[in-house]
C-alpha cells in the first residue's frame, strides 16, 4: 500500500513539472466537441469563419454574406465564444455590427431560440450557424430584441424592408444612426 501511495505522488511530481515546463496542455472536452463541430461545417459561399487567435479555437468570427432576402448585399459579423462547459452550455454569440434586425438589438445581441432555453448539448456549431442564416432570410417579429424594428415588420413589411436598406447603408431609422454594411 505504502508503494502506491509514493508511486502516486512520484507521478504527480512529474505532472506537475510537466506543466510547469509547458510541455503538455490539457485538451478540454470544449475543444474537443469544438474541432469536431468545426470540421464538420457546412458553410457554403455565402459564410466563412475567422480565427484571430489561431490557437484558441473556442473563439472566433462568423462572416455571413446573405445572397438573398431582405438583407441580400449585407456582410454582417458574429463573434462567437465558446464557454468551457460547451455543450452543456450555448455559444455566446454576438453580432458584431449595429444593425436595423427585429431579433439583433443594438449592441448585437441575438434572439436565438438555441441559444438561449431551447439549447440541448446534442445542438452543434452548425446549428446555431444555420440558425443565425435563417435570421436574415426570415426575421421573426413575434420574438423581438429590437422592438421597433419588429413592429415595422409586423405593421408595414415594405416600409420595414425600405428600413433595412436605408439602415444596411450606414443610413439613421428613427434617429438611430446604423454601419454601413453593404459590400
Amino acid at each position: 500500500m505504502l508503494k502506491i501511495w509514493s508511486m502516486k505522488k512520484e507521478q504527480q511530481k512529474a505532472e506537475n513539472e510537466g506543466a510547469a515546463a509547458g510541455k503538455k496542455k490539457k485538451v478540454t472536452a470544449a475543444q474537443l466537441r469544438v474541432q469536431k463541430d468545426l470540421s464538420e461545417l457546412s458553410l457554403g459561399l455565402t459564410m466563412r469563419t475567422e480565427f484571430p487567435d489561431p490557437d484558441d479555437i473556442l473563439s472566433f468570427i462568423l462572416y455571413i454574406t446573405p445572397d438573398e432576402g431582405m438583407y441580400n448585399g449585407g456582410r454582417f459579423s458574429f463573434s462567437f465564444n465558446i464557454p468551457p462547459s460547451f455543450p452543456h452550455e450555448p455559444p455566446k454569440v454576438l453580432c458584431r455590427e449595429k444593425i436595423y434586425h427585429p431579433n439583433i438589438d443594438l449592441e448585437g445581441k441575438v434572439c436565438l431560440n438555441i441559444l438561449r432555453e431551447d439549447w440541448k448539448p446534442v445542438l452543434n456549431l452548425n446549428a446555431v450557424i444555420v440558425g443565425l442564416q435563417f435570421l436574415f432570410l426570415e426575421p421573426n417579429a413575434s420574438d423581438p430584441l429590437n422592438k421597433e424594428a419588429a413592429e415595422d415588420l409586423r405593421a408595414n413589411r415594405e416600409g420595414f424592408k425600405r428600413n433595412v436598406k436605408i439602415a444596411m447603408s450606414g443610413g439613421a431609422v428613427r434617429g438611430e444612426v446604423y454601419e454601413r454594411v453593404l459590400i
